[in-house]
């Protein structure tokens, strides 16, 4: 092949494909058609041009124009602020409404759980005087309890117990992947410690300061936790019974919504917190504490239910997106 015969005869289409990059954001629709034929063509003219072998420059100038002009046909994407809308407003309810069933009945097992060794502990002496002594008891009622939420700067605590919070909600929704059996030993441990405080606070008829304290944030944060659980099940039992689907590629399919879950709750985990920093201890008035902690309960499920289900009855799965199968043209 002749290569100054063949630049001849194509520069002009290297020139007008350069052109056509450079100004990609003000093109309208017959040159959006034109830039990805000669995209096309082009990189049809570097085929041929590298494959003979006689100009490396020249393989070097089309290889960095096809590869702008590939970009300007697949590569763009809107901006980040665009993409983070849409993760909060249809991705993240999307899975958190599909997997609702999950985390529901990881809740419900749980609490039914914490009732259950609280009433246990409520009701036995024995079982409070083998957990401590009266002595012992008597201090965490009438002062630890409560003064665990106070003892640090709200900052300082909000973090403390952001990070807490995270780690368990992430052990429970990664280690799920393991036959749901590490997720099952998180609900319980969790579950067990919340009994145990509900057992000794009401057998020391201090049930409403109990409640008093643990609702406000509590609400918020134990479902934050119960969804993450919710979610490693749905990963455990993916690897258990995948169904039709292989299951490497039935984990995939689950495992990339379960990512955008995470993600999601670290915000929700972070409100949590905030409210367990500065709300719980801080503010005096049972009522008013209890209220903020309601109030964000039910904008969660609000946002679960409504939000949420509106997303996933459009379609949205939370997983990642194919790409297309062809760039788009004008016509």
């Amino acid at each position: 092949m002749d290569l100054d015969v063949f630049t001849a005869a194509h520069r002009s289409d290297w020139e007008r494909l350069d052109r056509l990059v450079r100004g990609r954001r003000r093109l309208d629709g017959p040159e959006v058609d034109e830039l990805v034929e000669l995209y096309q063509r082009v990189s049809t003219h570097l085929s041929l041009v590298r494959s003979s072998g006689q100009d490396p420059a020249l393989v070097g100038y089309l290889s960095g124009l096809v590869a702008r002009a590939r970009s300007a046909v697949t590569g763009a994407h809107e901006p980040a602020w665009r993409d983070l809308s849409r993760f909060f407003t249809q991705t993240f309810p999307a899975v958190l409404y599909r997997l609702r069933w999950w985390w529901i009945a990881a809740s419900l097992g749980t609490v039914a759980f914490s009732t259950a060794i609280a009433a246990w502990i409520a009701s036995d002496p024995r079982t409070r005087s083998a957990i401590g002594t009266p002595e012992q008891i008597r201090a965490y009622v009438e002062n630890d309890f409560a003064n665990y939420y106070v003892e640090h700067p709200g900052a300082s605590f909000a973090a403390q117990v952001w990070t807490n919070n995270a780690w368990a909600a992430a052990q429970a929704l990664i280690l799920g992947v393991f036959l749901c059996l590490p997720t099952i030993y998180v609900l319980a441990l969790n579950g067990a410690n919340l009994g145990l405080a509900g057992g000794l606070m009401f057998a020391a008829g201090k049930g409403d300061v109990f409640f008093g304290l643990i609702l406000p944030h509590g609400l918020l944060e134990l479902t934050a936790v119960f969804v993450a659980a919710g979610v490693g099940l749905k990963l455990g039992w993916t690897v258990i019974a995948p169904g039709p689907r292989p299951r490497l590629r039935a984990l995939g399919e689950e495992a990339r919504p379960a990512l955008a879950v995470a993600l999601g709750l670290v915000l929700v985990l972070f409100l949590s917190g905030l409210i367990e920093g500065f709300v719980t201890g801080w503010v005096h008035i049972t009522w008013l504490r209890i209220a903020i902690g309601v109030a964000a309960e039910l904008l969660f499920l609000a946002y679960v239910f409504i939000v949420g289900r509106a997303a996933h009855n459009r379609g949205v799965t939370g997983d990642i997106a194919s790409g297309p199968q062809a760039a788009p043209v004008a016509g």
